[in-house]
């Protein structure tokens, strides 16, 4: 089964192709560009340099939150888009999980998973390495950084940091918590490779979604609704 994958929950974008476990292409940009501009292109070349097309593929995957509020709207609606267009299924991806997978194979440690969430706070959501697998600890939630190195404390594994945020939350935490360490660079930042790997799950599950059903999941109010719902209050 071949996976289109899709990651554009923060600044840098990236999407792959992959049959099972294994990666066929991917493409990554970090350059400065808008998502819009970027990712239609990046997919359409990867395809061609590769010598796929759409009609290849059996399933669009997604990251769908949390992350960039306009990233993720630019992800998903053109997941939805090319499921539309070719009647395909789509797995909505957590980006916290797919930034996860590609440290799977570091037993017994716990994926400390961290984007920005700003105002003081991480996207954050905690995975235990078991046999090569994720065993997930906590939902996908927005966490003040203070309270979640409380939290870190008390968890007594090897700990690493991976994902946009890592280094924010590493320095932020690392006084407070034994056994914490950074992810390697190359494996920091998230990628469509890891959207392609937690897709897995969801086809394994029978849980894919038609494209009208990918929504995105912010986790949090954007900033305009919540000064809209400061100003009703003060009304």
């Amino acid at each position: 089964m071949k996976i289109l994958a899709i990651e554009s929950s923060a600044t840098s974008c990236s999407v792959a192709l992959s049959q099972g476990e294994v990666t066929i292409a991917t493409a990554y940009q970090q350059s400065g560009l808008t998502h819009s501009c970027t990712l239609m292109p990046m997919i359409l070349s990867m395809l061609e340099h590769c010598g796929e097309t759409l009609d290849g593929v059996d399933v669009i995957a997604a990251a769908v939150g949390p992350g960039s509020f306009t990233g993720l709207r630019i992800g998903v609606s053109t997941a939805k888009g090319l499921a539309w267009t070719n009647n395909l299924e789509c797995a909505p991806c957590s980006t916290l999980e797919s930034m996860a997978w590609p440290l799977c194979h570091m037993e017994g440690h716990v994926i400390v998973c961290a984007m920005d969430a700003r105002r003081s706070q991480v996207y954050n959501a905690l995975f235990l390495v078991e046999n090569g697998t994720l065993t997930r600890l906590t939902p996908d939630r927005a966490l003040g950084l203070d309270e979640l190195g409380e939290e870190l404390k008390k968890v007594e594994q090897p700990k690493l940091v991976v994902g946009d945020g890592a280094e924010l939350c590493y320095n932020c935490v690392q006084l407070m918590c034994s056994n914490l360490a950074l992810a390697p660079m190359h494996l920091r930042r998230q990628t469509a490779i890891g959207v392609a790997r937690a897709a897995l799950e969801i086809i394994s599950s029978q849980t894919l979604v038609k494209g009208n059903e990918l929504v995105p999941v912010y986790h949090r109010l954007s900033q305009a609704e919540r000064e809209r719902l400061n100003k009703q209050s003060e009304e």
